[in-house]
């Protein structure tokens, strides 16, 4: 047998799972990865995956298989260096157990991440979140359920795992209404409710059947939704409101553009990013910081403080041959 087959059932085993004890969503991640990465090295070499070595996936082969993910499976660039971080996570791990495939480990390694254009966040108005919440029949049983859920999802900003993993005894109704939550890295947290959100709650709650351990917004068989139902629900919703409003046909609205929403309409209520940060999850209150560049309000006011300028308008007659040069690039 290779190396590489007993090192990679380790590295799940012994490294994810025992030592550093990473979510089931980390792990399902890293073994996509390598599941693809193992096939496109099987079918270049025309070796079983089972007999393939370290020295067969080098610098070369996982830049082409970078390159495939892009290019074939049109993967974004994010996609991209999300599966770059779980190759190289194995590669250290190798890297301890086989120092003589040290040159190829070091080599792939090597391969930097990608850069990518940052855009600014797509999020939602108010005029467009009561389109969008207005859209549900709510004179059917998914309907009411489909109003509570995204109601939830536009004031809490929680994920959509977040959503999808919430039970009824998760929900606390009483004086401080308030719901908790394990997010991203198995950080437990409480956002509080409005009164708005506790009325849909209170009333979706009377009407769902479950116990407590039950999911808090089940499928008619009373299992929890999928993400993909998620989206799929989300997609049909606006659709239907962009009818009433149609600056959602220009949009492309996700449940993580919700999430971004529920970020905007704290930071535009005059909220510091530290507590945007804590109420969304982030591990880092830097990652609050794309919700400033987005909102222009924020920049108008800031522009309205400062003195106006009075310079005169005019352009750069460059002297030199080997200047104009240059300005004209």
């Amino acid at each position: 047998m290779s190396a590489l087959a007993p090192t990679l059932q380790a590295f799940f085993t012994d490294r994810l799972l025992r030592q550093r004890q990473v979510s089931p969503n980390t792990v399902q991640s890293y073994r996509d990865t390598l599941r693809l990465l193992l096939a496109f090295a099987s079918e270049r070499l025309g070796k079983a995956p089972g007999r393939l070595d370290i020295d067969d996936l080098d610098a070369p082969m996982i830049g082409a298989f970078l390159d495939h993910l892009e290019t074939d499976r049109k993967n974004g660039v994010r996609t991209r260096n999300a599966r770059l971080a779980a190759i190289r996570s194995l590669f250290r791990y190798a890297a301890l157990r086989h120092p003589e495939h040290a040159a190829t480990i070091e080599r792939v390694l090597a391969i930097p991440a990608k850069r990518f254009e940052r855009r600014l966040v797509t999020y939602l108005t108010e005029v467009e979140i009561e389109a969008l919440l207005a859209a549900p029949d709510r004179t059917t049983w998914t309907g009411r359920r489909d109003t509570a859920l995204f109601g939830l999802a536009v004031q809490t900003g929680l994920r959509a795992s977040e959503l999808i993993g919430l039970t009824s005894a998760d929900v606390h109704l009483g004086a401080g209404a308030h719901l908790s939550c394990t997010g991203k890295g198995r950080k437990q947290r409480i956002t509080p409710l409005t009164s708005g959100t506790v009325a849909l709650l209170r009333a979706w709650l009377a009407e769902r059947a479950g116990g407590p351990a039950h999911p808090l917004f089940p499928t008619r068989t009373g299992r929890a939704l999928s993400r993909d139902a998620l989206e799929h629900r989300l997609s049909g919703y606006v659709a239907d409101a962009s009818a009433q409003c149609p600056a959602l046909e220009r949009k492309r609205v996700t449940m993580h553009v919700l999430r971004h929403s529920a970020a905007m309409r704290l930071l535009q209520a005059g909220i510091d990013t530290s507590v945007i940060a804590l109420w969304l999850g982030h591990e880092q209150i830097e990652t609050t910081q794309i919700y400033l560049h987005a909102d222009l309000q924020i920049k108008e006011r800031a522009l309205e403080r400062t003195a106006p300028i009075t310079t005169k308008p005019g352009r750069f007659r460059p002297t030199d041959k080997l200047l104009a040069f240059l300005e004209a690039l």
